[in-house]
């Protein structure tokens, strides 16, 4: 039986991720912070779930889950976990700040690199990373949110490109969506202005561009128009143009 491991999978795109796979038969590994929210989720699904309670922003963390899951052959990667944060850089909370860097880069950092290796081993496997249209171009009020997808985005295509060198069979990709209508924004203290995308068309879009072999994964015409603009735009206009979106954003 095929098994996909996805963190940040009780709400969200992680967790529409999950009933898409559960559909498909998948066995599941869901990872989040919330126990009860696991549970919850576990009897929606149709399909053999093991639900492991962990906050990934603590780095010890992502190794013990890695640990927990070593004699589980895991085909599919889903490093999903994240969150934002708005206003002026100068006034948002540095420790704030820090825990996103630690779930949205570190963890990403540390699960693509454990799980890569046990891939390559086999020569197979796939890795699909949640980044953003907010890695294609800077961020102000949302800076720290910004500058972490755009980690993601670039670590998942630089390492796209090990893969093809080698001949690997292994395959790794971006999802790199618009807004979505998830809890996303109650965190992150904004409220979108545009209508977003629904969490269980962006899963299925990306799933199905995922074995595709896509590497850059940009569901809607909007997300597409907006990930050219900001490549053809220089950033002084783009960070402009942001800024008045960031601005309207504030609840």
């Amino acid at each position: 039986m095929t098994t996909a491991l996805i963190t940040g999978a009780t709400s969200g795109i992680g967790r529409s991720m999950a009933l898409e796979f559960a559909k498909r038969g998948y066995r599941l590994i869901l990872v989040a912070r919330n126990q009860q929210a696991l549970c919850t989720l576990a009897k929606r699904l149709n399909t053999k779930v093991k639900g492991l309670a962990l906050d990934l922003s603590k780095p010890e963390n992502c190794f013990l889950l890695h640990k927990k899951t070593k004699g589980i052959n895991i085909d599919i990667l889903v490093n999903n976990a994240g969150f934002g944060a708005f206003g002026e850089f100068y006034k948002s909370d540095l420790n704030n700040e820090l825990n996103l860097i630690d779930l949205n880069i570190k963890a990403v950092q540390i699960l693509t690199k454990l799980y890569l290796r046990d891939f390559r081993q086999k020569n197979r496997g796939y890795i699909l990373n949640t980044a953003s249209l907010a890695g294609f171009c800077v961020g102000p009020l949302m800076a720290t949110y910004y500058a972490s997808k755009a980690y993601v985005l670039r670590l998942t295509q630089s390492i796209k490109q090990e893969l093809e060198h080698e001949n690997s069979n292994v395959h790794i990709c971006a999802l790199c969506p618009g807004p979505v209508d998830t809890g996303f924004n109650k965190r992150a203290g904004v409220s979108f202005s545009m209508k977003p995308l629904t969490s269980d068309y962006v899963s299925k879009y990306a799933i199905r561009k995922m074995f595709q072999k896509k590497t850059v994964i940009v569901p809607g015409i909007v997300g597409k128009f907006s990930a050219v603009a900001s490549k053809l735009l220089p950033s002084c206009i783009t960070g402009k143009v942001c800024y008045e979106i960031q601005k309207n954003k504030s609840k």
